[in-house]
C-alpha cells in the first residue's frame, strides 16, 4: 500500500499550542465536546488519544503539549515526546503543527528543527502540516496566501519548511458546514502528502523501538490462556500497552542546546523580546488599527528615544485616518 486509502485509520499527531478559549484541534477533528476530552489540569498537561470518525475515515487524534516551550521541564519534554511517539506508532500519516497568525513562530519553527533531528528531515518537509490558528484576527476579505506574502514572511518560511502545506479549521460565524468541510479538506490533504511520499505513513528508527516496545509490553498484559480475546479487548490492551512507554531513548536536551533557532536568530533578541510584547499588545486593538498602530509601533521602536515615540505616534494616527477614509470611501 503506497497511500492512506479513504476509509483507513488516519493517524494524526497535532502538536503545538492550544486555543485559548477555543476548541482544541484535535475536538475540533472528531467533533469531540469539552466533557469527552477532560478537563483536569494535570490531565490536559499530558498527551492524549482519541478516536473517531471524521469526513467518512476512521481518525486517530494524538495531541501533545507544546514540549518544545523554553518553560517546559526537560524531563517534562523527554516524557512528553516518547509518549507522543509510543500512542501515535507505529507511525503517523501527518504531523499537525499548530501556529497562532499573530503571534511569534518562534518556538514552533524551533520544534520543526528539534522534529529533524530527532525524527529525520522527511518528517518536516513530507509529513508536517501547519495548521493556522487565531485566523480571526486577519480580516475578513484578507486571503491567509496575502498575509503570508504581505505580513507575516517569517510564517511563510515556516509553511515553505512543510513542503508549502497550511490549513485551518477555524471558519467564521460558526458555520457547522463549513467547519464539515474545513476537516474533510485536512483529511484530503493529510491523505495527498501520504500519496507523494511513496509510504503508508511516517517511520524512522525512533517509531520502529516505540512500536516494538509496545509490542512487547502488549505480549506482557495479554495472558496465553485469553484466547477468546474480543478485537475490543485487545485494542483497550494496545492503549495500555502504548501509555506504558514513556521513557524512549530521546537525547531532546541535546538537540535543543543545537538547533538554531529560526526564522529570527539572525536579529537581536532584545527586539524579538520588543516584537512578542507589541504582539500581545497589537492583539486588543480593534482590526481597523491594527496594523497602522503596527507600523507607528515599529517607526518608534526602531528610531528611539523621545522623538521615535513622538514620530511613531504621528505616523500611527495618521495611517489609522487614512484607513478610515479609505473604508468610509468604499461604503
Amino acid at each position: 500500500m503506497s497511500a492512506a486509502a479513504p476509509n483507513s485509520e488516519l493517524r494524526l499527531v497535532v502538536l503545538g499550542r492550544t486555543r485559548d478559549g477555543k476548541r482544541p484541534e484535535g475536538s475540533a477533528i472528531l467533533g469531540l465536546q469539552d466533557s469527552e476530552l477532560g478537563t483536569d489540569p494535570e490531565t490536559t498537561q499530558l498527551c492524549s488519544k482519541h478516536r473517531g470518525e471524521a469526513a467518512g475515515r476512521q481518525v486517530v487524534v494524538v495531541s501533545s503539549p507544546a514540549w518544545f516551550s523554553p518553560d517546559c521541564d526537560p524531563k517534562d519534554r523527554r516524557r512528553h515526546i516518547s509518549s507522543f511517539l509510543s500512542l501515535s506508532s507505529p507511525g503517523p500519516h501527518a504531523f499537525l503543527l499548530c501556529v497562532p497568525v499573530n503571534d511569534s513562530a518562534d518556538a514552533e519553527s524551533k520544534a520543526l528543527d528539534v522534529l529533524e533531528e530527532l525524527l529525520g528531515p522527511s518528517a518536516v518537509s513530507a509529513n508536517t502540516i501547519v495548521l493556522f490558528t487565531h485566523t480571526e484576527e486577519l480580516e475578513e476579505d484578507e486571503r491567509m496566501e496575502d498575509y503570508l506574502v504581505t505580513w507575516r514572511k517569517d510564517l511563510g518560511a515556516l509553511v515553505g519548511r512543510c513542503g508549502d502545506r497550511y490549513h485551518t479549521l477555524e471558519t467564521r460565524g460558526g458555520d457547522e458546514e463549513a467547519e464539515r468541510r474545513a476537516v474533510e479538506e485536512l483529511l484530503e490533504k493529510v491523505e495527498q502528502a501520504v500519496t507523494e511520499s511513496g509510504t503508508p505513513h511516517f517511520s524512522c528508527r525512533l517509531y520502529e523501538e516505540a512500536e516494538e516496545r509496545v509490542r512487547q509490553k502488549q505480549a506482557e498484559l495479554v495472558s496465553p490462556a485469553d484466547g477468546n480475546t474480543t478485537e475490543e479487548e485487545m485494542e483497550a490492551v494496545r492503549d495500555e500497552a502504548e501509555r506504558s512507554v514513556d521513557d524512549l531513548d530521546v537525547d531532546v536536551e541535546s538537540f535543543f542546546s543545537s538547533v538554531s533557532v529560526s526564522p529570527s536568530s539572525s536579529a537581536p533578541w532584545f527586539l524579538w523580546e520588543w516584537w512578542e510584547k507589541l504582539a500581545g499588545w497589537m492583539r486588543r486593538l480593534p482590526k481597523l488599527v491594527r496594523r497602522e498602530a503596527l507600523l507607528g509601533a515599529l517607526v518608534g521602536l526602531f528610531v528611539g528615544g523621545p522623538f521615535g515615540g513622538m514620530m511613531g505616534a504621528t505616523v500611527g494616527s495618521v495611517a489609522v485616518e487614512v484607513g478610515r477614509r479609505k473604508t468610509q470611501k468604499n461604503k
